[in-house]
């Protein structure tokens, strides 16, 4: 490791164990913009979703009050889990990176064999709570990667080629277990991948090649899956997708997920026509009702709980609850949360770069960009931007997996906020934080803005 933090020579000054450093200087307050975005996000979480559940209403023990209070139940333990990281030093994570990494790859490789089928696809399975391993997923992929990064920084402020086609390497075997699930997983976790990796300060030459590397993953991806579809024996027990009129198909293995993805292409380009001139049925229910809410909206909104498209449109309360925010608070209240989400990402790379190590600064980074890039997809396939797909907006969308892994992600932005010692600190606080972090994630934050 090519490192340069004019410190005396081990042989003059050795470095202590991380276990055996006590350092003097107190951990710093965590970040009070983070737990605003958070707290706003958990008041519109719990007013939207009571909104937006009358459909689940009838099947619930406690009556209206049955779906806030399993919301509930997850947010708290959501926000138990955002206290005991935000105390826990970063230098943990980075420990915990590679077991996390495979307990998320197991899990997905059992919900592929012997998963809960979601919507044409096995995306779950049950202990004491629904578990979607794909949200894990995302999650490691961002702290593989800046523990990569970390681990190969120069001192130029590059990182090495190798960090980069083992990152890519990486992202292709997630993208393997992912593309079953639905393509925009898989787009948002190159996403996030991306974008990392330009942070980290890889070169426009790198860029170029990793895209490339990104493209030949996927075909590859994808070429195998259909060989390994084809191959097996058609269980005949698939659910039918309309694709057209008159025309259906059993959405079973890639091919039906292809299948799935070309008709949903067809259907967002549809024939020019405007929206509000479409025959509203069973292929587009879903966006037109969307559409309509947002419509109804208008500016400042109808109300909390005056929504008239909630008890109609499907998933109102997970992947289209964005469409009864806009309805019921307006435009305006669309834009606010679509701010704070936005204001996250904006403290994360204030906190990455006032960070005097590469390490906290990727990670700060990675899990907003996870958080951020989630949220602006859902947004984006609700407003019609993108193509229908099923994406949770982070902390308000009902899913207890999406909540927890967001609350973990936030519990490490508040880790970093806490522990990670600025630029501007004094001399003694540097060298005791980089006595207390192993020795190849001890690299200068060389990317910082002070």
């Amino acid at each position: 490791m090519e490192l340069d933090l004019n410190l005396p020579s081990p042989a003059s000054a050795p470095v202590q164990a991380p276990s055996a450093v006590t350092s003097d200087a107190k951990p710093q307050r965590t970040d009070k913009h983070i737990w605003g975005v958070y707290m706003f996000l958990v008041i519109i979480s719990l007013i939207e979703l009571y909104s937006a559940s009358s459909r689940e209403v009838t099947s619930s023990a406690f009556g209206v009050l049955g779906p806030l209070m399993r919301h509930g139940s997850m947010l708290l333990a959501g926000f138990f889990i955002m206290l005991g990281l935000q105390k826990m030093h970063y230098r943990v994570v980075y420990a915990i990176t590679p077991i996390s990494v495979f307990v998320a790859i197991m899990m997905m490789i059992y919900v592929l064999v012997a998963g809960e089928e979601i919507n044409g696809a096995k995306r779950a399975f049950t202990f004491i709570v629904t578990i979607q391993p794909s949200e894990f997923l995302k999650l490691t992929a961002a702290m593989i990667i800046a523990y990569i990064m970390s681990r190969n920084q120069l001192k130029d402020g590059r990182v090495r080629d190798r960090a980069i086609w083992i990152s890519a390497a990486v992202v292709g075997f997630y993208g393997l277990l992912l593309i079953t699930q639905g393509l925009t997983n898989t787009l948002l976790l190159m996403a996030i991948s991306l974008s990392m990796l330009v942070i980290g300060g890889i070169s426009w030459r790198q860029v170029w090649n990793l895209l490339m590397a990104f493209v030949v993953v996927g075909i590859v991806v994808l070429g195998v899956s259909v060989l390994l579809t084809s191959a097996m024996p058609s269980s005949g027990d698939a659910e039918p997708v309309e694709l057209a009129e008159g025309e259906v198909v059993k959405e079973e293995g890639i091919m039906g997920r292809i299948n799935t993805w070309v008709a949903r292409m067809d259907r967002f380009h549809s024939d020019g026509r405007p929206k509000y001139e479409l025959e509203i049925n069973a292929k587009n229910r879903q966006e037109m009702y969307a559409f309509m809410a947002q419509a109804n909206g208008g500016l400042f909104g109808v109300g909390p709980g005056n929504s008239r498209e909630t008890s109609r449109l499907p998933l109102a309360f997970s992947d289209y609850i964005y469409s009864i925010i806009v309805e019921e608070w307006g435009l305006v209240g669309g834009m606010f949360t679509l701010l704070l989400y936005l204001w996250l990402l904006c403290r994360a790379a204030a906190i990455a770069g006032s960070c005097a190590r590469a390490f906290p600064a990727l990670l700060v980074i990675g899990m907003a960009v996870m958080i951020g890039y989630q949220a602006l997809f859902h947004m984006a396939i609700v407003t019609g931007v993108f193509p229908v797909s099923g994406q949770p907006l982070p902390l308000i969308s009902k899913g207890g997996t999406s909540i927890l892994v967001t609350s973990i992600a936030l519990g490490i932005m508040l880790s970093v906020s806490r522990h990670a010692v600025r630029t501007g600190s004094k001399k003694q606080e540097i060298k005791d934080e980089i006595s207390e972090l192993p020795e190849e994630i001890r690299g200068e934050n060389l990317t910082s803005f002070n």
